[in-house]
C-alpha cells in the first residue's frame, strides 16, 4: 500500500463518502497510531485506544481538510499529536492528585518487562515536545521534516528536541544501571 493508495482512498471518502475506503485507511494506520499513543502514555492501553479512536473520528470528520501538501500519514499524525496534547491539557486540572500513590493502591498485572518500564519511565522525564519528537523519530520512523510538519515547528527545533531527548534518555538509563 502506497501513498497513491492513500490519496485514492482519501478522495473516495471526501468526494463519495465511501466508508469502506476510510476503513482501509484505518486498517493501514491504526497499529502505528496506537503504538505512538502507547509510547506517549507509558503503555496505557485503554487510554491509547481511546486516543486512537478519537484521532480516527477527527480524521474522518475533517477528511475534506486534507490538502495533499504532505502525506496522509503526516496529516494523521498531526491530528494524533493534537489529540494527545488536548488530553494532556485536560488532565492538568488533576495535577494535584498524587498518581504514584493512586497507582500503588490500584496495581494491576502488567505485560511489560522491567526494561520496557524503565524506558517508559525515562520517557516520562522528557518534556512533552521531546517525548513526541523522539517517539516519532525512533519508534515511528518519521523523518525530521515529517516531524516538523506534525509538530508544526521549525526543522531545527525538531532536531534539538530529538538531540536533547536522546541525551536525557541516555543519562537516565545510564543512572538506572544500563550501559557503561
Amino acid at each position: 500500500m502506497s501513498n497513491t493508495d492513500d490519496i485514492r482512498w482519501v478522495t473516495q471518502v471526501a468526494l463519495l463518502g465511501d466508508k469502506k475506503a476510510f476503513d482501509k485507511l484505518t486498517c493501514k494506520y491504526q497499529s502505528p497510531i496506537r503504538r505512538f499513543f502507547l509510547n506517549l502514555t507509558a503503555g496505557d492501553g485503554p487510554l491509547s485506544d481511546d486516543l486512537a479512536q478519537e484521532t480516527f473520528i477527527k480524521a474522518y470528520l475533517n477528511i475534506t481538510a486534507f490538502k495533499g501538501i504532505s502525506g496522509f500519514s503526516t496529516w494523521l499524525y498531526r491530528i494524533a499529536y493534537n489529540v494527545y496534547y488536548d488530553s494532556v491539557r485536560a488532565q492538568k486540572k488533576y495535577a494535584d492528585i498524587n498518581e504514584w500513590e493512586i497507582d500503588s493502591q490500584h496495581q494491576t498485572q502488567n505485560e511489560f518487562s522491567a526494561e520496557k518500564m524503565d524506558i517508559y519511565k525515562a520517557i516520562q522525564f522528557l518534556r512533552k515536545e521531546e517525548q513526541t519528537a523522539v517517539l516519532l523519530f525512533y519508534m515511528e520512523d518519521k523523518t525530521h521534516p515529517e516531524i516538523a510538519k506534525i509538530m508544526n515547528c521549525p526543522l531545527g527545533t525538531v532536531k534539538t528536541y530529538i538531540l536533547k531527548g536522546k541525551e536525557k534518555l541516555s543519562l537516565y538509563l545510564t543512572n538506572a544501571g544500563y550501559g557503561n
